[in-house]
């Protein structure tokens, strides 16, 4: 189940590490997020490498739809009733800074950028709708409310959001990725303070960056806690009416669609990891019913973690790790926010102050709803008397019928049939 990313393109290879050696910072994981801190890093003049346990942007960048907006859902009235006016106006400052600089890096690397506008719409609730415009008016944002859009159907009103962007994700990872000091197929074994052991050789390291998706160190952070993993479904259509603009719909369960080529990426069936959703089937069934006569290009499947109150988790792994960094948590929004990462941690290691540091801390207040879902989930996953178990936290796993695979449903740790791993934070296999 590829994505359409992998067609017709060609992607570098790198050797895996041999034998024991130095950097001044180690990054783990080479998705995009992990890539673009390499970049950024050594743009400033930092000695980095980057070590991924299989092929870099193999895992979760490879399913993503790639939509560069900073029209994160209806996050903006969230913020402002969370936290106030002034942290809404930072995150919408970072993400559009972010935006701006991936575009600009896109349009000189080839990686099929197309401005166009995103919409966030609600089928049944344009009050919402309206409150997020006027959360985004008031912070500086040209939104707009309309009704008027591509979707084959009827919405109650959408957030409009002109000269956002889409790009072939992959392509632009592997342009990024030429000049960097990468090792593939390095598995991180262990972390003993700044050394880090995989199996292929030992690092020594001053500063650690985790850019792993889901934080796989369970004794510093309670990452375990303060997030879970959401699963969503794409199919590539055939014969379908041209979109030229992106959409999403306000519910987590709620379509995306996007264009690329002759192509219509539609996108939904989603639900928690390890629970039921309507995945591939739902999909099928909104195309026959909107789209009638489309034919299914190929279908591929991508998890995203998702934080306490939506913003993500970048900075210092805990307050007790000083050399020790993490971003992950992007919610369905990898593309701008791994940007932010990249900015933020390429300050925070260099010994510089970052305006947005304090808003997307780690160690910020995990006092939300949020949480107390997630200690349910992981307290009947761990007292469910099933087997097979998960390695990371031993909750018990539930079959995924769709996918042929053993999921998580406390943290989102994968397994194929047989029991070799798919998605982390667990680390190895499982016996099945």
């Amino acid at each position: 189940m590829q994505s359409i990313w992998n067609d017709n393109i060609e992607k570098d290879t790198f050797e895996p590490l041999r034998g024991d050696m130095k950097t001044d910072v180690l990054i783990i994981g080479g998705g995009i997020c992990g890539l673009l801190c390499a970049y950024m890093l050594k743009g400033a003049g930092v000695d980095c490498a980057v070590v991924e346990a299989d092929r870099i942007c193999a895992g979760v960048t490879n399913g993503t739809t790639a939509k560069i907006t900073w029209l994160h859902g209806l996050i903006y009235d969230k913020i402002i009733r969370r936290y106030g006016t002034e942290h809404a106006a930072l995150y919408y400052e970072s993400q559009k800074r972010a935006f701006e600089q991936l575009g600009g890096m896109a349009t000189k690397l080839g990686a099929d950028l197309q401005y166009c506008d995103s919409f966030v719409y609600s089928r049944n609730n344009q009050e919402i709708i309206e409150r997020e415009v006027a959360a985004l008016q008031k912070i500086g944002c040209d939104a707009e409310f309309c009704k008027q859009t591509e979707l084959p159907f009827e919405i109650a009103g959408a957030v409009k959001l002109g000269k956002q962007a889409q790009f072939h994700p992959l392509k632009f990872a592997h342009a990024i990725a030429q000049n960097l000091t990468i090792y593939e197929n390095t598995k991180v074994m262990e972390i003993n303070h700044h050394t880090v052991i995989t199996n292929r050789g030992r690092i020594l390291t001053n500063k650690i960056i985790v850019t792993t998706h889901f934080p796989f160190i369970n004794k510093h952070g309670s990452y375990f806690l303060k997030m879970y993993q959401h699963r969503s479904y794409v199919l590539a259509l055939k014969n379908a009416p041209t979109i030229r603009d992106m959409y999403v719909d306000e519910a987590k369960e709620g379509l995306s669609l996007r264009g690329y080529g002759d192509l219509l990426l539609l996108g939904g069936g989603s639900h928690r990891t390890g629970h039921r959703g309507g995945g591939w089937a739902e999909l099928i069934s909104v195309a026959k019913r909107y789209y009638p006569g489309v034919q299914e290009d190929c279908r591929w499947a991508t998890q995203d973690c998702m934080t306490l109150d939506s913003i993500p988790y970048i900075g210092l792994y805990a307050k007790s790790t000083p050399d020790l960094y993490v971003a992950t948590g992007f919610n369905k929004w990898g593309m701008t926010s791994s940007m932010v990462s990249a900015m933020i941690l390429t300050d925070m290691v260099c010994g510089r102050e970052n305006e947005y540091a304090n808003l997307y801390s780690p160690s910020r207040t995990i006092l939300h709803s949020q949480l107390a879902v997630n200690v349910f989930e992981s307290a009947k996953g761990l007292l469910t008397p099933t087997v097979p178990r998960c390695p990371h936290m031993g909750c018990a796993l539930r079959y995924n019928k769709q996918e042929h695979s053993w999921d998580c449903p406390c943290h989102g740790s994968r397994f194929q049939e047989d029991g070799k791993l798919i998605d982390n934070p667990a680390t190895g296999d499982k016996e099945i």
